[in-house]
């Protein structure tokens, strides 16, 4: 599972990379063409809006299969272990639901709407840069049943934090011991 993680990490990484990499080009092609060559590029203009989209969803993937979306753990860090967990799993469910729902189910339903439509500029049907949402979607859900996998077993992030807060929290308890005896 960490080869599957790491393989999805390194391609979202660079198709999220190389999107935002593309699009600093076209911008800067687009300043040119528009300040220097008074002739202003509507095509670029178009595929770095399609490609910020595409560079979001990817992002959006990366940090689910991180865990790394903005929480506010206070109420989460009190719990014992075991409501921690099922916090935990409740979360992953959540938004492995509305992946699921939202993204590969909606995004499959928009992009074949979509498809009939062209762009203005490119000439492209605008279902082709929808796919990335049911795409992303599916990436997304992957990574929550990998990370769903993890907390069960105990072997997230999480988990991890918490067996080394247990056992720094011990050993501290074995020294003041120690000291008191």
């Amino acid at each position: 599972m960490k080869a599957l993680r790491k393989v999805l990490d390194t391609i979202l990484n660079v198709l999220a990379g190389g999107s935002l990499a593309i699009m600093t080009i076209l911008t800067t092609y687009q300043v040119i063409t528009r300040y220097i060559f008074n002739s202003p590029s509507t095509w670029s203009e178009e595929l770095v809006g399609f490609l910020f989209g595409c560079a979001t969803m990817f992002g959006a993937a990366v940090v689910t299969g991180e865990r790394g979306h903005m929480n506010i753990p206070v109420v989460v860090d009190m719990l014992k272990p075991g409501p921690k967990k099922a916090l935990l799993v409740f979360a992953e469910v959540v938004s492995l639901i509305f992946a699921a729902t939202i993204l590969v189910f909606g995004g499959f339903q928009v992009s074949a709407l979509a498809m009939g439509q062209q762009t203005s500029s490119l000439g492209i049907p605008v279902g082709t840069f929808y796919w990335t949402m049911p795409i992303c979607g599916v990436l997304m859900c992957v990574y929550s049943i990998m990370n769903l996998i993890e907390i069960v077993q105990g072997t997230s992030e999480a988990a991890l934090d918490e067996a080394a807060a247990a056992i720094a929290k011990a050993e501290a308890d074995r020294a003041e011991a120690e000291k008191e005896a």
